[in-house]
């Protein structure tokens, strides 16, 4: 619970600069790069989360890895989470600056499961039809998962649309009970 809430007040931080300097997107893609490139790795996680690691150490291997490759601002931003010893929440934080950068910015995230994945064609007209259906931008996360059999299980917030193939056996089965 403590980490969320020091990750919320990061993340609100960072945010509220993007804002003001109307580059929501360029911090977004900058701490995006960062995420991918060492917070998605489980060595590096576990290298940045480590406390007998020096703090110096953690600076120098982010200045090697982005070095002139992502804004100063962003930069600056990371170098105060190794300080503050906070750079172990990183993904955390960068999960709530997206959800409040979709948030300002309108948009809605539909995680979409399927059994096999869609291609580009099939995503950008699920895309254009979830938008229709809700009034709003709509960025599409997909997910496979080979139980659900076939078809398509769409989650848009709190709103569930099961629309696969073990599902429709499961209403199947279950009206035949009744």
């Amino acid at each position: 619970m403590l980490n969320i809430q020091l990750a919320s007040k990061y993340a609100t931080a960072i945010f509220e600069i993007a804002k003001e300097e109307k580059n929501l997107d360029g911090y977004d893609k900058d701490l995006a790069r960062v995420r991918a490139d060492v917070f998605s790795i489980p060595e590096a996680v576990k290298f940045f989360q480590n406390p007998l690691v020096p703090q110096q150490a953690k600076k120098d291997l982010l200045n090697r890895a982005f070095d002139k490759e992502i804004s100063s601002t962003v930069m600056n931003f990371l170098m105060l989470l190794v300080d503050k010893k906070r750079i172990g929440v990183f993904s955390e934080i960068y999960d709530i600056f997206t959800s409040l950068k979709n948030k300002e910015q309108g948009i809605l995230i539909a995680d979409v499961t399927s059994a096999f994945p869609l291609t580009k064609k099939q995503q950008d007209a699920l895309t254009r039809k979830l938008s229709n259906l809700t009034g709003r931008k709509i960025k599409v996360r997909t997910h496979k998962d080979t139980s659900i059999l076939g078809g398509l299980i769409v989650k848009i917030g709190d709103k569930l649309i099961d629309g696969s193939a073990a599902g429709r056996l499961r209403a199947l089965q279950a009206s035949m009970r009744n």
